[in-house]
């Protein structure tokens, strides 16, 4: 019997696995896919929103604001990407300026420190490749940009350093509540637990409401993005926004921590909790908007489109607690943007929560660092080639595009929570992330991951499933002829 499972890992079930592995309990991560940060997680804006935007007195307000505070110190603690590299909010008339000072005017109220207005002389001297509509904006200096697969997967592996199971491959059908705890039926077997932390991102409303008479509604809020090449790296540098409507805040134009243009999302509402297929129209749209910021976005540099589920919530807002008609199952519900920025706070919040149900004492044997996958690129000469000398590998480019070592693939594979698929590589080490998307490199990657984990290449897959890459034979081998 487990003192908690948490179901879904993503970067709110990552972050609370990690902020509850600093007590001795006994702790499981449960999720329906092969890998961490397979949902969500993986498709988003890759922002860390500086709070502005949220509506004050809300608890996403607050932890939002918490979560961008804690993003540095944990960045370099866990070892993953992130920059602060400030945002804009732009006004394109003077008919739009009270509610670019409304907006401002949710700075102090949430607490977001160093914001101003700039108007149109200082604002073009920022970015010059603004479009000339854009009249003033909001400036908030602590806006910033992560890699959401490294900040996820690094969660997840400290988490399972200090003692967390992992569980993939193992879908939730069914909760129910026994004399024992709570008990999980899942397609490999049962599970029973003390407490439940539901995390499920767009299916959290399924597992809420199998447990509360209090129903919610989560609707999933497709989001379309289109990833332009690194030559288009210094397009903007910081994250431009345009003044936020009905459905978010709209169409964005922001660096990424890699050196790449991002433009997007889309907000369309449907009701396929797995559909995160891109359309036509979609992308259509945000190349149309992110030229109304930025009128010379090289959209013949896009070298790939995609995207994501986010789990809107009836009423725009986190569900973070116990459940009054449900002891112990406690929600992580509605986790939509800023999600990503506030998951650090949400899983101090979490942690807390848990701890206060179950009183457990601190973990002595915490460690709270991790170290990445080694970049050789981040060496000196003399350093990377010691690292050759010591691991050949690290001197076999396998991706071109982003100069992706076989050393690098082979840590990805052999590390804690290694990867397993194409894509799973792919997210640990940028291998497949370049401008020819993997066209070139998978077929050595496989090679890797076939003799690293003694698996045939028919059973490697993009990402898990039957997302086989091979299904088969074109001819019969020289001993079967």
């Amino acid at each position: 019997m487990y003192d908690v499972v948490i179901i879904g890992a993503g970067v709110t079930g990552s972050a609370s696995a990690r902020e509850l592995s600093r007590y001795n309990l006994n702790i499981c991560v449960v999720d329906k896919e092969e890998d961490v940060c397979a949902g969500t997680s993986k498709a988003n804006s890759a922002i860390v929103h500086s709070g502005i935007d949220c509506a004050p007195g809300t608890l996403m307000a607050e932890l939002n604001v918490k979560g961008n505070e804690m993003m540095e110190p944990l960045s370099k603690e866990l070892d993953f990407a992130f920059k602060r590299n400030g945002s804009l909010i732009l006004c394109f008339s003077e008919d739009d300026r009270p509610n670019l000072e409304a907006l401002f005017a949710h700075a102090e109220a949430n607490g977001v420190p160093g914001c101003r207005i700039v108007e149109k002389e200082e604002l073009h001297q920022m970015e010059p490749n603004l479009s000339d509509e854009a009249i003033a904006a909001i400036y908030c200096p602590t806006g910033g940009i992560v890699c959401p697969f490294g900040m996820n997967i690094a969660m997840a592996e400290n988490a399972y350093t200090n003692g967390v199971e992992f569980r993939f491959n193992t879908a939730v059908r069914k909760i129910t509540k026994t004399d024992k705890g709570w008990l999980l039926s899942t397609n490999n077997g049962d599970i029973l637990t003390k407490v439940v932390v539901n995390a499920a991102g767009v299916n959290a409303d399924i597992f809420h409401n199998m447990v509360s008479a209090d129903k919610i509604n989560i609707t999933p809020r497709r989001g379309e993005y289109c990833l332009l090449d690194k030559t288009t790296g210094g397009l903007v540098s910081n994250t431009i926004f345009q003044l936020p409507g009905k459905y978010g805040k709209g169409i964005l134009v922001t660096p990424t921590v890699h050196g790449n243009t991002l433009i997007g999302p889309t907000a369309d509402d449907h009701d396929d909790r797995d559909a995160t297929n891109t359309t036509q129209d979609g992308l259509a749209h945000v190349i149309s908007a992110a030229t109304k910021s930025v009128p010379n976005v090289p959209v013949r540099q896009v070298i790939t489109s995609f995207s994501g589920n986010r789990a809107h919530e009836d009423h725009h807002e986190f569900i973070i607690k116990e459940l009054e008609d449900a002891p112990f199952f406690v929600d992580a519900a509605g986790i939509e943007s800023p999600g990503l920025t506030s998951s650090p706070a949400i899983g101090v919040k979490v942690a807390d929560i848990v701890a206060g149900l179950l009183k457990p004492e601190k973990n002595p044997d915490f460690n709270g660092t991790r170290k990445g996958v080694l970049d050789p690129k981040t060496l000196s000469e003399e350093d990377y080639a010691k690292l050759i000398a010591e691991k050949p590998a690290y001197g076999n480019i396998i991706c071109r595009c982003e100069m992706i070592t076989e050393g690098e693939i082979i840590d990805a594979i052999t590390r804690p929570l290694g990867a397993k698929s194409l894509d799973g590589v792919k997210r640990r080490t940028r291998a497949g992330m370049g401008r020819c998307q993997a066209g070139f490199c998978s077929p050595r990657t496989m090679e890797i991951i076939s003799r690293e984990l003694g698996m045939s290449q028919l059973e490697i897959t993009k990402n898990g499933g039957k997302s086989n890459m091979v299904v088969g034979y074109s001819k019969k081998s020289i001993e079967e002829a």
